[in-house]
């Protein structure tokens, strides 16, 4: 399910040239693209507003409770694009902006590329924003628009499948470095496809870097920022892309999320 992984960051990775989204169009087996591999027992754990799964999901024999859990907080307001903004002064509230910025949501008529401009111009900082910049960002998100129709079967142009979307959202992250204004963090994202009403659904993780800054009261994602973090993570051992309740989450430094209330 490669063409959904790209999805993740795919403007400030543009803009970087060798930043996150750029790693992740490499082949799979580099260490930065979306690991295959599904959730425990075949499904993802739902995150909970308690410590444990929902009460509903069975959870796996081989589940190994994580050790770090948040409740990231929202952001105060939605922008005209329909994102949440306004989010704290904090490394919370930084990584809380970072993981906003990896969620999205491809069916009906939304597309990846209203998807990466809707990020682009609400969370990038206005340092690496311009009408030529846009204009990248919007070409490169045609090109993954094309491999998902192509993969569900229908031709630019047309509308999904029914029953079809593409989704990405963090289940964790990792802090690297943080000051008061700048923080750098690995996300780690589950990207889900489903190519019909009929279709089995198909999920994978991501690895994301991202340096974030605290701008014109609120946190964006910069391409310097996220430079830095690229030289603060050289030569360092870069965290497993597996599921919450893998023991090796734990092991990765991870840090859970659960819903906030």
């Amino acid at each position: 399910m490669r063409p959904l992984a790209l999805v993740l960051s795919l403007a400030v990775g543009l803009l970087v040239g060798c930043g996150p989204a750029a790693d992740d169009a490499k082949p799979r087996n580099d260490t930065t693209l979306a690991s295959s591999a599904p959730a425990k027992g075949g499904a993802v754990p739902s995150v909970s507003s308690s410590a444990s799964p929902a009460p509903t999901y069975a959870v796996p024999d081989d589940w190994t409770e994580p050790e770090r859990w948040t409740a990231l907080p929202r952001g105060q307001r939605t922008d005209e694009r329909g994102s949440r903004v306004g989010f704290p002064h904090t490394v919370e509230g930084a990584a809380a902006m970072a993981a906003a910025a990896n969620t999205t949501r491809i069916e009906g008529e939304t597309s990846t590329a209203d998807e990466q401009l809707r990020i682009y111009h609400s969370y990038m900082g206005k340092s690496d924003q311009s009408p030529e910049n846009a204009k990248k960002v919007e070409a490169a998100a045609q090109q993954t628009d094309a491999t998902i129709l192509q993969e569900m079967g229908v031709s630019a142009g047309q509308p999904l499948p029914s029953g079809a979307y593409a989704r990405a959202h963090v289940v964790g992250y990792k802090v690297i470095k943080k000051s008061d204004n700048e923080v750098s963090v690995w996300m780690l994202g589950l990207v889900v496809q489903k190519n019909g009403e009929t279709k089995k659904e198909e999920s994978s993780y991501t690895r994301t870097l991202l340096g974030v800054q605290w701008q014109d009261g609120d946190w964006k994602m910069t391409s310097d920022a996220t430079r830095r973090a690229q030289q603060d993570i050289a030569g360092q051992a870069q965290p497993p892309m597996v599921a919450p309740g893998d023991e090796e989450f734990n092991a990765g430094g991870w840090t859970a999320i659960r819903e906030a209330s």
